[in-house]
């Protein structure tokens, strides 16, 4: 089901918004317990994320006049997809490289997140916090990056985890903006 340009999208942001920061207060709270003592959780954990974005900005789009209107989600769901699959290949044999390619996704991500809230903000309230992830996930990945070339780092799902948390917080406020603004 897509949106019509004429209908209000507050109505499935707030429920979009408030299922992403679900999602991500529990991969985050996976993250720091069974993923930090259980690899094949942490292995399923770190595939999850990028393709939960891929599934979440593919959802979103389509319910907001579809693919072609939203090309800066189109595009995410992509570079999305392509992580995923980079996951699944690295994370066996490295995972500095998988935190590389988080990284290089967080930043990409992040940008074509600040382009779509950018361009939502003037058909929807609460863009504000989408913003500031997306600058925020742009930077966050060259943060990762830096540190999966550290070599001498122990890395686990657990480094990606405060990441996933300041996002869950992002979509936590849009979403109650957009509930505070319908009251």
């Amino acid at each position: 089901m897509t949106t019509t340009p004429s209908e209000s999208p507050a109505p499935w942001l707030k429920a979009y918004y408030g299922v992403r920061a679900v999602f991500s207060v529990l991969w985050v709270a996976l993250a720091f317990t069974l993923g930090q003592s259980q690899p094949p959780i942490a292995t399923l954990l770190i595939i999850a994320y990028p393709a939960w974005d891929c599934l979440a900005n593919y959802v979103d789009a389509m319910r907001n006049g579809g693919l072609r209107a939203n090309p800066s989600q189109l595009l995410n769901t992509i570079v999305s997809a392509i992580v995923t699959l980079a996951v699944v290949a690295t994370v066996s044999r490295d995972f500095h490289a998988v935190v590389a390619v988080i990284g290089i996704w967080a930043t990409l991500s992040g940008i074509l997140q600040l382009a779509t809230a950018l361009r939502r903000r003037r058909s929807a309230a609460a863009q504000w916090p989408m913003i500031l992830s997306g600058a925020q996930s742009g930077l966050a990945g060259v943060h990762f990056v830096v540190k999966a070339l550290d070599a001498s780092a122990k890395l686990g799902v657990a480094d990606v985890a405060p990441y996933a948390a300041f996002g869950a917080v992002y979509f936590a406020i849009s979403a109650m903006v957009l509930a505070f603004k319908r009251r």
